[in-house]
């Protein structure tokens, strides 16, 4: 069959996709060291401008101006005139300041700056007010109708907000482009007597020039990178096809014969007769070939009794899920016959065992006891390790023992024979049928959801110990809290609130706390496929990490205590 795609093509392709690639690293990079050396330059020429212009004004003839002039600025701030007569009125008002000899000096000694170089458009001075955040017009050296006379005010742009907190450290050079073209601004204090700022020196360095420059160099470096890439990718194409695209051409009509050589009649392939000696990996793909047609055979073998061990395997494991399931309570309702309580539980492995369990069970005739855990890990380690915990803490709950106890003896246990180092994070709680009582024992595990009667699901906040089997000797203190008739209980693992959806979202507790509230006042048995199917629902379509293990109570009513009980 003619391949779609020849390898001859996919050279081509390859080779040109590399030398592109050079070459827009090679023009990139070039562009980058030749814009950046550029604007470096002209932010150093404009900060060298600007305090030029800033030591050539008097220190204190700026200071006496611009005293003045604020005085003038902050009694009558500039608004927009309607008409060109009270615009004109309001700049008179700075005659008797402009009008001062060294004024006109001072003005004709920035105007040598700004006439000497060439690039400089824009030249003045001016003083910042710190309440307005405005920068007010002392001297503006522009000839043309865009002048800004004395009193004329501009904001301060937020990225320059520094400037009022550090005075003396003025307009670093920036490079912008505006309406009045590419401009790198630079502006350098002008410092009084006293050492205080009194103002500032602005420079705007017209960049159209050199902005027009380095796009004919970006234009010329392209062209110069294309006719090179052509040149070298015909060049690499041209050797490409002699040494690799014809001796692999070659390799593959002789394994295509091979093929329906052994289909015809089993003689020996063609593959095996090539004499291929080009010292290089085309050789060594030859020889591969010719041992894989050793191998391929006993591979056929292999895989039939690999197939036959998997498929044992599998069927194991199906076991296993079954016997797993068969040691959680799965009978609802579980007990029929006791109206002071309801109970359901759900566990979903991740994967064909699961680490998590759940259990209930009577301790005695009047106390329920629950327990919810997780094992750390998945697959059979994490459930061996499961079945191991759950008879444990079953087998310590008796009639009268303190839970605390139970699990530290449940711990030490745990942590003799734990050679593979998992955990179990833990919660069982013993609820008292007659009195309502429910203590409670919490190892590492997520705190349970209450509702109380005619209220809403809660967190109940509760100190979690330390984790099961992770350290001998640790001492667990048990807690307790009442329920009244009504009340429910809702535990679960962290596959619950973890549960992942495509965006890396997790499912997580307030999403948990509307659902619940959401079918609160449904019984255990319709609460939790409600919870789960919420979780599948944002979960959609990406896969399950965890196992999703739930398990409601409610507390419906107070057993009778029996007359020994009273």
């Amino acid at each position: 069959m003619k391949p779609k795609f020849s390898l001859k093509i996919k050279s081509i392709l390859i080779v040109l996709m590399i030398a592109l690639v050079l070459s827009g690293t090679a023009i990139f990079i070039s562009y980058r060291v030749y814009a950046t050396t550029m604007d470096n330059r002209y932010r150093t020429t404009a900060m060298d401008l600007a305090k030029t212009a800033a030591a050539l004004a008097d220190p204190d003839a700026v200071a006496q101006y611009a005293e003045q002039m604020m005085q003038i600025y902050r009694a009558d701030p500039m608004q927009e005139p309607e008409t060109d007569e009270e615009l004109a009125a309001y700049y008179a008002r700075y005659d008797d300041i402009t009008g001062d000899a060294y004024y006109s000096v001072l003005y004709k000694a920035l105007d040598s700056i700004k006439s000497n170089n060439g690039d400089v458009l824009y030249l003045y001075l001016f003083v910042l007010d710190p309440d307005t955040k405005t920068g007010v017009y002392l001297i503006d050296i522009d000839a043309s109708e865009y002048a800004c006379p004395m009193g004329t005010w501009d904001i301060i742009y937020e990225g320059n907000y520094a400037v009022f907190e550090d005075p003396t450290i003025g307009f670093p050079a920036y490079i912008s482009n505006s309406e009045y073209g590419w401009l790198c601004s630079a502006g350098a204090p002008v410092y009084g007597t006293d050492g205080s700022v009194i103002a500032y020196a602005m420079i705007d360095v017209s960049m159209d020039e050199v902005m027009a420059d380095r796009e004919a160099f970006l234009e010329n470096i392209l062209l110069i990178m294309v006719i090179a890439t052509l040149v070298l990718a015909l060049l690499l194409m041209w050797i490409i096809n002699r040494i690799v695209v014809r001796p692999i051409n070659s390799l593959s009509f002789a394994a295509a014969s091979f093929v329906s050589d052994q289909k015809a009649d089993g003689e020996v392939s063609a593959i095996s007769q090539l004499d291929i000696r080009t010292s290089d990996e085309i050789q060594n793909l030859s020889e591969s070939i010719k041992r894989m047609e050793r191998d391929i055979n006993q591979y056929i073998e292999d895989l039939g009794n690999v197939t036959a061990e998997k498929e044992r395997i599998g069927a194991e494991l199906d076991i296993a899920r079954h016997i797993q399931a068969s040691m959680l309570p799965c009978i609802f309702p579980a007990f029929p016959e006791r109206n002071e309580i309801d109970i359901y539980a759900t566990m979903n492995p991740a994967k064909e065992v699961g680490g998590d369990f759940y259990d209930f069970f009577m301790v005695d005739d009047r106390h329920l006891a629950i327990v919810m855990a997780d094992v750390s890990g998945k697959g059979v380690p994490a459930a061996l390790f499961m079945v191991i915990g759950k008879t444990l803490i079953k087998d310590h709950t008796t009639p009268g023992s303190d839970l605390g106890t139970v699990f530290t003896e449940v711990n030490n246990l745990l942590c003799e024979s734990n050679s593979e180092e998992l955990f179990i994070t833990a919660f069982e709680g013993v609820l008292d049928l007659v009195t309502g009582e429910f203590v409670y024992v919490n190892a590492g595990h997520e705190m349970p959801f209450i509702c109380k009667a005619g209220g809403d699901f809660e967190p109940y906040k509760i100190r979690a110990a330390f984790v099961l089997a992770g350290m001998e000797n640790m001492r667990y203190r048990a807690g307790s809290m009442t329920l009244e008739p009504g009340d429910k209980i809702f535990q679960y693992t962290d596959g619950v609130t973890e549960a992942t959806n495509s965006h890396n979202e997790l499912y997580g507790m307030e999403r948990l706390t509307a659902i619940l509230n959401q079918v609160k006042n449904q019984t255990p048995s319709g609460i939790l496929p409600a919870v789960k199917a919420d979780v599948d629902a944002f979960v959609g379509e990406a896969p399950q990490f965890d196992d999703i293990t739930m398990l409601c109570l409610e507390y419906k009513a107070r057993m009778e205590p029996k007359e020994d009980d009273r």
